[in-house]
């Protein structure tokens, strides 16, 4: 049985390590979006406005998106449970491996879920296959570009498809861009442009891992279809973004200099990465946004931690096996004394590497 609800970044579970676990920009938050948040509570004793309207304007003028087609949440999760309680779906599509809250939602609704598996030996790379497994027994499918936790991209024409049998068939797609931004042009893969053409398509991305605001739980979501806006709202909870997280959020998008500025040095430190992993001889996937993904020793992420610092351990993910971990991309410093830990193990010969990884 899979663990379900394991995630990166638990700090409260393994404090004082070094965390690769959580793909959040590893800048930190910018600080103005720490001194709106501060400055908010002054007017935290008020309710949030129910509507997030001056966020929900903010967010039209960075995104392109008219104001009446944008919803706010607690988050990506908040959005994803909304939509999921709102539409009551019977059958679910999920690509295998993927986050693992799509299944969690479409379950709480007592949802059948079918699972597309994608192929180590195809990169782990969606295909005819996946479009295939959309039929019009599926009420629902979910589809993650760059997907998490590999960190393939997949080419807008082809999400485009995935799109058009989902509409043939009658299957409401909800499409996961919360890591469109990592990518090289973002603007070129994104499906925003075509949220008119495909009503039966929901958008949905976060502040999340752009903005390093994991803790502050804001997400944000688009439809050209205003009854699926508002059927979302009938199920979730009034006020669930709070004052804190609203003003915060229209800071962040104030932060193009800070956003530009650490998604190029990101990227940097991607490459160098990526480069130093595969010399060592590590299988690479994907890993076209801000994580890496990769087959390495079992016990790896065992070792890492004996070494002071936290990997994503993916064995928990439908479709994967032990041996497959992400990574963040970090600050260089930081990202030398990953490498270090993993030279330790990829320098030494087999017998020296099973007895290092069996103390742990």
């Amino acid at each position: 049985m899979k663990k379900k609800h394991v995630h990166g970044g638990d700090i409260y579970r393994y404090p004082n390590v070094l965390d690769f676990s959580a793909n959040c920009n590893p800048y930190g938050m910018p600080e103005g979006v720490k001194a709106a948040a501060i400055k908010a509570l002054e007017r935290a004793q008020n309710y949030p406005d129910v509507s997030c309207s001056a966020l929900r304007r903010a967010l039209e003028q960075a995104e392109g998106v008219p104001f009446d087609k944008i919803i706010c949440g607690n988050g990506a999760a908040d959005l994803i449970f909304g939509l999921v309680l709102a539409r009551k779906p019977k059958k679910g599509l999920l690509m295998a491996p993927a986050f693992a809250e799509y299944e969690q939602a479409l379950a709480s609704v007592g949802c059948q879920i079918k699972r597309a598996y994608l192929k180590e030996e195809e990169g782990f790379v969606p295909g005819e296959d996946f479009l295939d497994e959309i039929t019009e027994d599926v009420d629902m499918v979910f589809f993650c570009n760059p997907n998490n936790p590999t960190g393939v991209q997949a080419e807008r024409e082809y999400v485009r498809r995935v799109a058009e049998k989902c509409q043939v068939c009658q299957a409401f797609l909800v499409l996961d861009e919360c890591f469109v931004d990592f990518l090289k042009t973002p603007e070129q893969s994104s499906m925003k442009p075509y949220l008119e053409e495909f009503p039966g398509m929901f958008l949905v991305k976060a502040f999340t891992k752009k903005y390093a605001m994991a803790g502050i739980r804001l997400g944000y979501g688009f439809s050209s279809d205003s009854q699926v806006l508002k059927e979302m709202r009938d199920v979730m909870q009034p006020w669930n973004v709070s004052v804190i997280a609203q003003e915060a959020g229209i800071a962040a998008l104030r932060e193009e200099a800070y956003w530009q500025s650490s998604w190029e040095k990101v990227r940097e430190e991607r490459d160098y990465l990526l480069k130093e992993m595969k010399q060592m001889g590590l299988q690479i996937y994907g890993s076209k946004a801000n994580y890496i993904f990769f087959r390495g020793p079992e016990g790896l992420r065992e070792f890492c931690l004996s070494q002071g610092i936290s990997i994503r351990d993916c064995s928990n993910y439908e479709g994967l096996s032990s041996g497959f971990y992400r990574i963040a991309v970090r600050l260089r410093e930081e990202n030398e004394k990953l490498l270090q830990a993993f030279i330790k193990i990829c320098n030494s010969s087999s017998v020296a590497r099973a007895e290092l990884l069996q103390r742990y």
